[in-house]
């Protein structure tokens, strides 16, 4: 059981917006690193360890690959290594820009596959489907299609197989063949279940005005108090942002901030609202083993 997925949607909703926003609006080389471990974090503890094999093969070849291939681009910056054979110069700036940009491409896809676990498509109707009943439908559809297309697909590469028409029977020809063909079922099977979709919401009154809505969603003293801590944090970066407590600069010249007493307390409390979600899975496991103990 996930506590944090427990909370309110609301909750959840608004966790993600600010995390995914600093991440995205926010290029503090510390930032980023606490982000990307935060989001990476989260992520095996909901998935297992399966995740950091996705994130070895799969997003560390992107923060590399950032950083190698931004100075081959962008050759702004005072502080010159060598020129290319092009004569191009190749600066310190842009390398550490190059790979503060794949430490945030990397964190963002971390933190949007969590959300895709957290914030399922019942908590997006709940929290959109009055005030935008169309968008929010378009929204949970598109969100779950993925990974139902990518199920649905594999039992139809399955029912292939055992008439010999998988994509691993015959030659390259064939082959092609048999994927087009899998594809095509599945992509009508797709079309056909997003107009049974629509037809089931339009039967059921799905945003007309006065339409009642059953939810299992109650907002408690929980909530309430996670939810004055996220503000609150929120807030306090803003604000220490906007006095220039934590600053970053990576043209011309690489300028940060100096680690002062103020600067690692506004780190540490990035830190935590980066690790909030496996802080309260971590107590809240500690809680019930305690409690099993006991009995």
């Amino acid at each position: 059981m996930d506590t944090f997925s427990g909370y309110h949607p609301l909750i959840n909703f608004t966790y993600f917006v600010i995390v995914i926003g600093l991440s995205m609006f926010y290029m503090h080389p510390v930032f980023l690193v606490l982000s990307l471990i935060g989001s990476v974090s989260y992520s095996v503890y909901l998935k297992g360890r399966k995740t950091v094999k996705v994130f070895l093969l799969g997003m560390l070849p992107v923060c590399l690959l950032a950083a190698v291939a931004n100075p081959l681009f962008s050759h702004a910056g005072a502080t010159m290594l060598f020129y290319l054979k092009d004569g191009n110069p190749v600066t310190l700036e842009s390398i550490v820009y190059g790979l503060a940009s794949g430490l945030m491409l990397a964190g963002v896809i971390s933190w949007f596959s969590v959300f895709h676990e957290v914030m399922t498509s019942d908590k997006f109707m709940y929290l959109f489907g009055k005030v935008i009943p169309a968008f929010s439908l378009l929204l949970s559809m598109t969100l779950r299609f993925v990974p139902r297309f990518t199920a649905q697909i594999k039992r139809v590469a399955e029912a292939q197989q055992c008439i010999g028409r998988n994509v691993n029977n015959g030659n390259i020809f064939q082959r092609a063949a048999h994927g087009l063909k899998i594809l095509s079922i599945t992509t009508t099977w797709a079309l056909e279940n997003s107009v049974e979709t629509a037809d089931s919401m339009k039967s059921r009154a799905y945003g007309l005005r006065g339409r009642t809505n059953f939810s299992i969603y109650r907002f408690d003293r929980r909530d309430g108090m996670l939810l004055a801590f996220l503000v609150g944090v929120f807030g306090t970066l803003l604000f220490c942002m906007h006095l220039r407590k934590l600053k970053i600069l990576y043209f011309p010249v690489f300028i940060m901030n100096e680690t002062t007493a103020g600067a690692l307390i506004l780190y540490i409390l990035y830190g935590i609202l980066c690790m909030l979600p496996l802080i309260l899975n971590i107590a809240e496991d500690r809680k019930w083993r305690s409690l099993r103990s006991e009995i």
